[in-house]
């Protein structure tokens, strides 16, 4: 079968290509098709009877998913402006997908104006999830208790239709909590990986956020915030990739662009964690390449708290300039992380620790001794002794506390 472009299909019939996207949208042409991100109508298609009569009001979105940027819309790197543009037949996606977009870039002014734009048009169930959960993006770079609060109220009132949509409802909320490194609320269907209840175009950002909660858990064993029968230490850690490392490589084969970098970068954050440098270098890397083209630097930011300067060396051979990007939005970022999730847990986060004392801290909080920690780190014990005494000062409170405070 021949095959003729939206522009074309339009120009054929005299109406406008927004007009032929929103009969396909609607199913009024027979035998479209979808090859990567554009739309081609059979040649010989006729224009629907009565099609003229058609409003144009908004669609649903696209994808039946709260993540747009996650699904396979945007599946090559550097293609975000080209994706906006193509969604231009469905206006409230291409708001969704530029917010999700600029959320990425950590251009979190836009961001607001956009989550607060959508929730107030109150259309679909998908949109208002959707900006609930960008509104609480918003509130963590801005430290903000009350929008944080007010974004979860959101989610939790989005016009929920049955269960799969009650099923992703709670999976956004618990998905929000994670971003602090709460995972106590995940659904146990999401916790054993059964993605069963979702639908498939939500499986990529699923799997990243089961990516976080793997690491969420193993870092809590390791600090023995949790305990788990016959897991101690790092031993629950060292295994995570390989759970981890599948989800990649579906990612990948999926091409779902921004799914990739997150699960690359959480998995390079469990082998950092677990003393594996070589094997974290290799997603950093590949994860960079990725985010670059499209100056996704607020997406990078994210990772700076937990992986430190090696993520900063790694940017920097890449790009030098983009690390400059990536160290102004980490600070905002961090101050707002530590805010927020000081506020949510009534703990004091302390911002003010350098990249070596916070990894000190953190290993003296999977419980190793100064002397295991010098080996680790090739520092001298005296560095670190220093170290564990300036952040102790600096937290108010001994080592066997510091995992709640980092």
């Amino acid at each position: 079968m021949e095959y003729i472009t939206v522009k074309e299909a339009a120009a054929k019939w005299g109406v406008t290509p927004r007009r032929v996207q929103i009969l396909c949208a609607n199913g009024r042409i027979a035998g479209i098709e979808r090859f990567g991100n554009r739309l081609m109508i059979p040649k010989d298609a006729i224009y629907p009877v009565g099609a003229s009569q058609i409003a144009e009001i908004d669609q649903p979105l696209p994808r039946k998913t709260p993540f747009l940027y996650m699904s396979d819309l945007y599946n090559e790197a550097g293609s975000a402006e080209a994706v906006t543009a193509e969604l231009s037949y469905n206006h409230e996606a291409q708001v969704l997908f530029a917010a999700e977009i600029a959320y990425n870039r950590g251009e979190i002014d836009k961001v607001y104006e956009s989550a607060n734009y959508l929730l107030k048009k109150h259309s679909g169930f998908y949109a208002v999830l959707s900006a609930g959960m960008l509104l609480a993006l918003c509130a963590i770079w801005r430290g903000d208790l009350s929008m944080w609060r007010r974004a979860k109220l959101h989610i939790s009132e989005a016009p929920a239709k049955n269960d799969n949509d009650r099923d992703i409802m709670s999976l956004a909320i618990t998905a929000v909590d994670s971003m602090l490194y709460d995972v106590t609320g995940f659904p146990d269907w999401f916790k054993k990986g059964n993605f069963e209840p979702l639908h498939p175009d939500a499986l990529p950002a699923a799997k990243v956020y089961y990516a976080k909660y793997l690491y969420a858990a193993g870092f809590a064993v390791a600090t023995k915030q949790v305990e788990m029968q016959g897991v101690h230490g790092l031993s629950l850690m060292s295994i995570l990739p390989l759970s981890i490392e599948p989800m990649i490589s579906q990612a990948k084969a999926d091409s779902s662009v921004i799914a990739e970098i997150y699960l690359r970068l959480t998995c390079a954050t469990v082998y950092h964690t677990s003393g594996n440098q070589a094997e974290a270098t290799r997603h950093i890397d590949r994860a960079v390449a990725l985010a670059l083209p499209d100056r996704l630097y607020g997406l990078l930011a994210e990772y700076c708290r937990v992986l430190g300067a090696l993520l900063e060396s790694r940017i920097v051979i890449a790009d030098a300039d983009a690390w400059e990007n990536v160290k102004k939005l980490h600070k905002t970022y961090n101050e707002g992380w530590s805010n927020l999730s000081g506020a949510v847990r009534g703990k004091t986060i302390i911002t003010t620790l350098s990249q070596n004392q916070r990894e000190v801290a953190k290993l003296a909080a999977f419980g190793m001794s100064n002397a295991q920690i010098a080996e680790k780190l090739h520092l001298s014990l005296a560095s670190v002794k220093q170290a564990v005494r300036i952040v102790s000062e600096k937290m108010g409170v001994g080592r066997s506390e510091f995992a709640a405070m980092l």
